[in-house]
């Protein structure tokens, strides 16, 4: 049976412990099986990537590259968002703005 987390993508998260403590974000993606997530702008890492000649289109190329790494679902918490991105909600005033049934 999967964990569920309290948090899911697209959320507004506030991070509570750690390096980066304070920071705000938007929840990139969830990994439910090692209680981690990944919050845009949050525990920025370096990764070291291989030129490699592979691919659809050919070679990819390498260098360091900073990105997000994944931090525990435990030292963030669920803010309030302003705007929600729920999709359906926006649907349901659009229909009763213009009063039209779908």
């Amino acid at each position: 049976m999967p964990k569920s987390l309290h948090v899911k993508k697209g959320d507004l998260v506030q991070v509570i412990a750690g390096k980066d403590k304070g920071a705000k974000g938007r929840v990139i993606a969830t990994v439910p099986r090692e209680d981690r997530v990944v919050v845009e702008g949050v525990n920025m890492i370096k990764k070291h990537a291989k030129e490699t000649h592979q691919g659809p289109r050919g070679a990819k190329t390498g260098g360091v590259q900073t990105m997000e790494g994944p931090i525990h679902v435990s030292n963030v918490k669920k803010l309030k968002d302003e705007k929600p991105a729920d999709k359906k909600a926006d649907e349901k005033t659009a229909d009763e703005k213009t009063g039209e049934d779908s």
